[in-house]
């Protein structure tokens, strides 16, 4: 008689997903131990698995869905449009009309292009800041992530072994074979400081074609740049003629114009955008400048970067992100934001009460999470321990076991489809979290 337990209805989809997609799944994020679990329907700020557990969705795709899962309106415009077609040869008006808006929220986003992930975006920002200068380098902080091109990943993940001298940070591939050129035209600089940086950047001068920036870079730590910081580089590349470009695939969430717009005169060259502006559809979009954005401009008579997509502008990403950031205005943007406040205070509290070394950075409407008594300043000292990664298992699975999904650095993102309900309930299992990793020592 077999008396084995029978596997629950995700860990049986996990056996066969094992056997045709490396590791059982198409993106990292989502694997769990034993498995992951799967979704069966959301609606609003919850989600719910095929087991028919609920969970409050913290995480919102990697920081993608500023209004939930399912918001009427998304889905009533993007049905309406799927029944006259999903991609066509052709223009169409909503491009057009999700241009206007979207240059509309920032005076920098003087002509803009779509493509369709927040890495293309970074990817053609970078080409366009060559075409644009003649030059092939590029510079960027050590530990921030902008997706997966060789260039734009490069010291992602370093690590202590191999990262080198603070003040001279070693260029570190993320994938093997990555070739030893692609390094070579990559400089990494220390994020947060200013005097080391500089003097990095003076040892390249004429050769970058741009600076490369998220003002809160999450892997980073997830805390705003200083403003002596983003002024050193905005100033410096203003000397070398070389191009400053901002990263906005996740911080575009928030201000009305993302979070460049923190900054007192801070004008970018170019800004890479992604995640919420798609309205929960794959997308991206390069803005800026528009002597800059002409490079890309197949009318000109040297058409320095040729660029196409076929499924960029595609209607439907176009018509749920236009939908998106219309309901995102300005009164949305303060509501999230002042939520998000009242997170990271109670969090705060919570950490004082419990008596345990953490901490909480972040902006706008994310936050995140550290198991460090001081907020982190750049990505060295975010780096987490053995025994804070411990930790950190800990307290995301006793989130998770109880209702809250959050990204896996114990980031969480607001949404618009939130309320004081939903903040005050995270708090209070955070709390509960941490109780329980003061109870381990």
């Amino acid at each position: 008689m077999n008396d084995s337990k029978p596997l629950s209805r995700s860990a049986a989809l996990y056996a066969r997903a094992l056997k045709t997609l490396p590791g059982g799944v198409s993106r990292n994020t989502v694997l769990r131990t034993p498995h992951p679990l799967y979704a069966d329907h959301s609606s609003g700020c919850r989600v719910t698995d095929i087991e028919g557990v609920e969970r409050i969705d913290f995480a919102n795709n990697m920081a993608a869905l500023i209004h939930g899962h399912a918001h009427p309106k998304i889905t009533a415009a993007v049905t309406e449009q799927l029944s006259k077609g999903t991609a066509y040869t052709i223009a169409t008006e909503v491009e057009v009309r999700f241009a206007e808006h979207l240059c509309g929220r920032n005076p920098s986003f003087e002509k803009i292009r779509f493509v369709n992930s927040g890495t293309e975006a970074v990817m053609g920002a970078i080409k366009a800041s060559r075409a644009f200068t003649g030059r092939p380098k590029i510079a960027k902080a050590e530990g921030a992530y902008h997706g997966v091109y060789d260039y734009a990943e490069v010291s992602q993940m370093a690590t202590p072994d191999r990262w080198g001298p603070a003040h001279r940070p070693v260029g570190v591939p993320v994938a093997q074979g990555t070739p030893q050129a692609a390094l070579d035209d990559v400089v990494i600089f220390p994020y947060n400081d200013p005097e080391c940086a500089l003097e990095i950047l003076n040892e390249h001068r004429g050769q970058l074609a741009c600076v490369l920036l998220d003002l809160m870079p999450h892997r980073v730590g997830l805390r705003p740049a200083d403003a002596d910081f983003i002024s050193a580089l905005r100033e410096w590349t203003h000397q070398d003629e070389s191009l400053l470009v901002l990263d906005e695939v996740i911080t575009f969430r928030s201000e009305y114009g993302g979070s460049q717009t923190w900054y007192d005169g801070l004008t970018p060259d170019l800004t890479a955008l992604g995640k919420v502006i798609g309205g929960g559809f794959p997308v991206g979009a390069i803005a800026g400048r528009n002597e800059v954005m002409e490079v890309m401009n197949p009318l000109a008579t040297n058409v320095r970067f040729p660029h196409s997509g076929t499924f960029s502008a595609n209607p439907i990403t176009m018509t749920a992100g236009l939908v998106a950031m219309e309901l995102f205005d300005e009164t949305a943007v303060a509501r999230v934001n002042a939520l998000t406040r009242r997170a990271m205070e109670g969090t705060e509290r919570a950490i004082a009460a419990t008596g345990i070394g953490a901490c909480v950075t972040g902006g706008g409407s994310m936050f995140r999470v550290h198991l460090k008594k001081s907020p982190p300043a750049n990505y060295r000292q975010a780096y987490m321990t053995p025994e804070e990664n411990h930790q950190l298992k800990v307290l995301l699975d006793h989130l998770f076991d109880n209702g809250f999904m959050m990204i896996n650095t114990c980031s969480a993102t607001i949404s618009t489809a939130m309320s004081e309900l939903e903040i005050d309930a995270l708090v209070n299992g955070l709390r509960e979290g941490f109780e329980k990793i003061a109870a381990m020592k």
